[in-house]
Parts: C-alpha cells; structure tokens; sequence
C-alpha cells in the first residue's frame, strides 16, 4: 500500500461514493515519527470529521524508525490494555460516518510481537474486529455496530508476545475507508431583516433570509443551510465570511465583495436557485493597462466576457501545459545547435487566446490585461465581478508534462474555484507527490506580482517579454515576496486567483498520448477558508525546532529580491525536489537577484530547504547574486523577518568572501557594489564572527560614522579608542577605487577633492582585522 517512492497570481482519490471513500489515512513518511505522540503531519482528512492521528498507549513506548510509526515494549506473554496504537475520528455536528474498512502496513522486528487483535470504544475494547495479521490487513467495518456513527468514536491496534522488551512493531501506513453525510440540520431560524426569529443561527442550524442582510452590520454566521428568499439580499462585506454546513438555496442576491468569504463544508452539498449570486474581485494596484492579472473564475456557468468584461479582448488568454516544451537544444537561427532551456516554450504555442464566449472553466487559470480605453490612472485596483453559481465541492483539474524532455519544468496555469481562500499547506495535503501517493505536483506554487513592464531583452519568445523574476513561490517551508509592498505569501491562495504549478516527473499519470502524460489535481471543501482572503496577486509542519531565515535585496534603483531559507523536518543539504527547495528562472532579463546553492544542482533557489541537524554555529550557506544593471548602483542586503530559536539566539552574519568582509545583519543591513555578471559563490551565511579568522571583538557596523565637515572634507570615526582606522578606500557605485587611504587613529580627517556629489561606499579595515563597508552621500 504504501508508494515507497518519493514521490501564479490569481488528491487524494476517491472511490465511487458507492464503496466508499478514504475519510482519514496517512502514508507516515518522515523522520522518526514516532517521537510525536500524537504523529499528525501529513494526515488526510474528510472535511466533516476531526482525529487525534495515530498515538500509542502508555504501556509502550517510542522507537526510532523513519517512514513508520515505531515502538517498543511488546513483550507481555498476554494483551495488555495499557499497549496498542489508537485512532480516534469523531464526526461534525449533524454529521455521520459509515465505516467500510481499516486497511494498515505492519512491520516488526526479529524480537517483535506475534500476536495482534484490533479492537473499538463501541464495546468498551471488548471484542476483537476481524483477523488482523501483524504485517498488515485490510479490516472489514461494514457491520452494524460501525454504522451511523455521530460520536467520537476509537480503535486500537493491541500486540504482545514479543521476545524482549526492545522488540518493535510499527504502523507504516493506514486508511480508514467510509462515507460521511450529513443528519440534517437541528432547527431553523429566519432574519426579517432586523431580528432572527429563533436566535443567532450556529452551525446546526438552517437560516433562512426574509430581509436584507449585511455582514459588516449584522456579523458573520455559521450554519446549517442557507436559504436566501426572493426580494432579499445577503451582502458579505470584506473580511467576513457566511459558513454553510450543507446547502444554498439563493432565490434573492448574494454579493461576495473583494475580500469576503462564503464556505461551503460539505463536498456533496448543492448550490441551487433561481436569484444572483455574484463575487467581485478586485486587481492589484495597476501602473499601466498592459499588466498582467491571473484570474480563476469562483463561479459556474460564467465566459470570458461575462467574467473578464473588462480585460482586453485582444489579451486574455488560457495556458495550454501539454504543449509546452522547453528542449534542452534547440536550433539557432543560424542553425547551429544551443542549450534551449530557459523555462520558455520554444514554439510559442502554451499561451492561447480566449474568446469572449468560451467558458471560464472551474480551476483553470486564465491571464488578462485591463482595456486601456477604460484604464483611468496609475496605482490603483480595478473590480471584476463573476455571476453565477458559487463554485462548491470536489473539482478535478487535468495537468500535463512532456515527458520528450525529463530536465525542464512542467508548467500548469490552475487557480482557485471557490468563492472563499484556500489553504496551501492543505491544497498540499492533496496533490503534492511528496505528500500524497497519489499527488501529481512538485509543490511549489507561482504567483505572478507583475513589478515590471515588457522589455526587448527580457527572455522570451515574443519580441518583448514580462521579466520572470517576478514570479512569487511558496512552498512547504514558505513564501518569498515580490516586491516590498504585497510581502510575503500568507499560506493562503484568494479566491479568484489564478497560479503556476508543475506536474511531477514522479507522478503516476492517469493517461499518456505520445510523449504527453496527463494527470489531475483535486479541489475540494476541506481547503476553504473563512479568512485569508485580503492577498491578491497579479507552508508547513508546526515544528518548534524549525527556523526560517528571509533575505532581502534592494537597490538603490527600485530592484527588489527575497529569499528563504529554512531548516525543517525531512528537508536535506541536497535538492529534496519542489517541495522544500524551489527554484526561480533567473536568466536573460533580470535586473539583480539574490539566490541560494544547492551542491550538486545547477538551478537557482528562490526558497532553500535543509535539515534541523545542519544549523549549527558551524553551518554555512552559499549565496550567490546575479545583476545585470550597468549603472552606478548601491545594492543592500538585509533581513526581512526570522523565527526559531536558533536565529533568535545567535548572530547571523553575511560574508562577502569578494571583499573578505564580515557584517552582522542582525545589527546592520550591509550595503555593496557589483560589477555586472553572475557571482555564485561571492557570500556566505555563517553565525561565527571568527569565519574570517580575525578577533572576535567585532564592532557593530553602526558605530562607524562618516561626516561631511564644513569646509568639505570627509571625518571618519570608529567610536572605539582601542582602535585604529587602518586602511580607508572610497569606492564608488561601479566599484572602481577612487582613493585608498591609511590612518593612525579611531578619528580621521581626508580631503576628498576628487569627489563629485554622488554615493559611494567607505570599505574601512580596523585594526582587529575586521571591514565594514559603509554607504556615503557627498553632498558639498
């Protein structure tokens, strides 16, 4: 049962609903699991029910083992009601579970147990169920006593007569296969347009609208079921949610505004009426009418026109993964052979043209431009409004790969059908391969934060082309912004918004035509969120141990980059694939850009997954910078944000190993200048002061002053007295040395005639070995 392989703005299969359906598994792939009691990472779980994972009894205890839930202590000649493995699912309110099996991969030791029983809290633990084998079973829970089950209820996994008591037996993997329904709502309450008639509705109830509704008066509500009446409107405001259990009936209004939520819980739940139900959605700030938004339709039955009214008929266009190939040579024009891989399709046939009366098809991406006729000016949002049914329950969306080509990226252009947030780290649960067996994604998502317009030279097979540094990622270990004003990805995709994805070379495809793979991720309920849904575009365990590092880079020209690196559970010094490291395409056309090395990869990483045990005060992480920018230039790295234990306890510091200088970024940001070019390994991350072997009495950078006195020479002043300003060179914004000067003392005076007004960098060498380079404006 268990896959032992491991497998951008705006699935767990499922049986037949007749046999049942997966409501609760997980496939335990990580580290020594069993150190969790309760393990829950990576559990999959049925939207209308809540478990405690997979726990063991204290009669037992915990086993190193990796991909398995371990333990030891087995070794009674008899069952012992004190060790078993337990599992516990309790159903939502007005919710039910039918049970059809409990299927699980055993595994023990040479001095394990022989023997094994399952048993339920129907029955107290009384009676055994089924013929359980300790290497794995499927259990049948078809009988009577499993039915109808609308209270917690418990099993466990009893096993003894092991040789010793270091004897193990663990659980590898597990489902637990059913059907959960709704029971109906518990009573029903109407608003008459002041008042509910019955009291607050809560989730067991059925709520009925007989006058107008507005959540920023009246508040958000949880339901049962919701029906709004003819003449009545329900209007739900930004950053307010209606929550319905089961059904929608609308035969009045519901408008949606921009960053208001409706949640449907249950997947087999209808929406239905004759009245309007509509979203408005609501663009990023626009500099000009030629950016690019990414939208996904939240309703059904909506077109191009109906949907995009206001996008440029002659710009709006669908994404076409199975045609992209991306070769890794292709022909020049001159017919000579190249390297072609760049993340562009080399025959310019992934992007199509819609046309206004072509449907906005439930998951699928879809990239549009505003009409400039009707673009009023600069730096502001333009609203979109979807009419139609509000999108609910399980929705497949089909990816591809071109499997001509193993090394390229296989892009899909999908987006959010709900008129509600999704969650990432959920929409992972489903259909990222490194999670679930059955999942058909890298994982890592591409938000488009358009920050710069079409140029000639950006890469590209069109004759100008959007830079694609401006790609936003987000993976398991987190999210990097793309510029300084949207930040960083919340964990949360917004309702209507349109995102790139990559199919697996992993994946185990559902179909194959040619060099063509196809697969399909899901969409379903359990991913909805009644908030988050304020982040609109053009991670994760919850690990304590876990620390996470995000680096910028800014210019004094407006460039900016960002990078994370995290050190988290299962994540390794080597590339763990998208799921913890996600690399950005940062070739022809970038301005600068920070990014991390993987050894043994040749790709540039936005985001940087590695392993708890490496972060230590003797860890090192390799930086690199790329630029392209030929004018004067001052370039400045500083930390966004941290967390963990680690960086909260420690310096961090940046190496630059081209000037042999060391800068505490947690005192200081550190600011450089930079030829043109591409400098993989010119700094460094480190947390020990000494990694440039001079003294550790190093000096915070702020304590270097540099003054521009009266009659226009420079002061410099290290307010240290113990030590002396060596050497001072004056650098400017190409990084050409315009004077080199030495000194005597902590306090210096120079004339600096030579120099224009303009910016420069002091690099300033003490005399405890340390340099700190400094940024300085002569003004006079």
């Amino acid at each position: 049962m268990k896959n032992y392989l491991l497998a951008l703005v705006f699935l767990f299969g499922c049986f037949s609903i007749a046999i049942g359906q997966s409501i609760f598994s997980n496939d335990i792939n990580d580290t020594n699991p069993s150190l969790d009691n309760p393990y829950i990472n990576g559990q999959v779980v049925d939207a209308n029910i809540t478990v405690n994972g997979i726990s063991r009894g204290v009669g037992v205890g915990a086993n190193i083992g990796t991909d398995r839930y371990n333990a030891r202590g087995w070794n009674t000649a008899s069952l012992d009601l004190t060790r078993y493995f337990e599992f516990t699912l309790t159903p939502n309110i007005t919710y039910e579970i039918d049970f059809i099996s409990f299927e699980y991969t055993g595994q023990v030791s040479g001095t394990g147990p022989v023997n094994i029983e399952i048993r339920s809290s129907v029955d107290s633990f009384v009676s055994s169920i089924g013929t359980p084998a300790i290497t794995g079973s499927s259990i049948d829970l078809t009988g009577v006593n499993y039915q109808n089950i609308t209270s917690g209820i418990t099993f466990r996994v009893y096993a003894w007569n092991a040789t010793g008591g270091t004897g193990t037996f663990s659980i590898n993997d597990f489902i637990f296969n059913g059907v959960v329904s709704s029971t109906g709502c518990a009573s029903t309450t109407t608003w008459d347009g002041a008042v509910w008639d019955n009291g607050a509705p809560d989730i067991t109830t059925e709520a009925i609208i007989n006058g107008q509704y507005n959540t920023v008066i009246s508040g958000s509500i949880s339901v049962c079921s919701l029906i709004v009446n003819t003449s009545f409107s329900l209007n739900i405001a930004d950053n307010t949610y209606v929550e319905i259990q089961n059904d929608i009936v609308v035969n009045g209004e519901i408008n949606i505004e921009n960053q208001g939520s409706v949640v449907q819980n249950d997947d087999l739940s209808n929406v239905s009426g004759t009245g309007l139900m509509q979203v408005t959605k609501t663009t990023a700030p626009m500099n000009t009418a030629f950016e690019y938004t990414y939208w996904s339709s939240p309703t059904a039955n909506t077109t191009i026109d109906n949907g995009l009214t206001d996008g440029n008929p002659n710009r709006r266009f669908k994404y076409l993964g199975e045609n992209y190939l991306d070769a890794v040579a292709e022909t020049a024009n001159n017919g000579a052979m190249i390297d072609g891989q760049d993340d562009v399709d080399d025959n310019a046939d992934d992007w199509n043209l819609v046309s206004g009366s072509d449907p906005m098809i439930p998951g699928v991406g879809y990239a549009s431009t505003h009409r400039p006729d009707i673009f009023i000016f600069p730096g502001i949002g333009y609203d979109y409004t979807f009419q139609g049914p509000f999108n609910n329950g399980l929705i497949n969306v089909p990816v591809y790969r071109n499997d001509s080509e193993m090394d390229d990226t296989n892009w899909n252009f999908i987006g959010n059908p709900y008129p509600s947030a999704i969650s990432v780290s959920e929409f992972f649960n489903h259909n990222a391969e490194a999670l679930n067996p059955n999942g058909a994604l890298d994982g890592v998502i591409y938000f488009w934060s358009h920050d710069t317009g079409a140029q000639e030279n950006n890469n590209g097979n069109e004759s100008s082309n959007y830079n694609q540094a401006d790609y936003v990622s987000i993976n398991s270990i987190g999210g990097t912004a793309g510029n300084t004003t949207q930040g960083v990805p919340n964990g949360f995709i917004a309702s209507g918004q349109g995102f790139f994805v990559s199919m697996s070379d992993l994946a185990t495809p559902t179909s194959i035509s040619g060099d063509i793979a196809a697969s399909e991720i899901v969409f379903n309920n359990s991913m909805r969120s009644t908030g988050n849904n304020d982040q609109f575009y053009r991670s994760a365990t919850d690990n304590s141990m876990e620390n996470k590092l995000w680096l910028n880079l800014v210019t004094d020209n407006n460039v900016f980059s960002q990078i994370l690196i995290g050190y988290v559970n299962n994540a390794t010094e080597s590339f763990d694939g998208y799921f913890y490291d996600a690399p950005k395409n940062l070739t022809s056309g970038v301005n600068a850009a920070l990014y991390s090395n993987i050894p043994g990869s040749n790709k540039k990483f936005v985001i940087q997954g590695k392993a708890i045990s490496d972060l230590t005060l003797d860890e090192s992480l390799s930086i690199g910078l790329l630029t392209s920018i030929d004018e004067p230039t001052i370039y400045t790295i500083s930390i966004e944000q941290f967390e963990g234990g680690f960086y909260e306890s420690n310096p961090i510091y940046l190496k630059d190993n081209l000037l042999n200088t060391i800068n505490n970024l947690k005192e200081s940001e550190y600011n450089f200048t930079s030829e043109v070019g591409e400098f993989n390994d010119r700094f460094e991350i480190v947390f020990r002061a000494d990694a440039l072997s001079i003294d550790n009495n190093q000096i915070d950078a702020n304590k270097l002053t540099i003054a521009e006195l009266n009659n226009g020479d420079i002061e410099i002043t290290i307010s240290n007295s113990n030590l002396i300003l060596k050497r001072v060179e004056i650098l400017d914004m190409l990084g050409r040395k315009v004077y080199d000067l030495t000194g005597t003392s902590n306090i210096e005076v120079y004339n600096l005639s030579k120099l224009s007004k303009a910016a420069y960098i002091a690099r300033v060498s003490l005399s405890n070995g340390q340099v700190i380079s400094k940024k300085a404006i002569k003004q006079k």
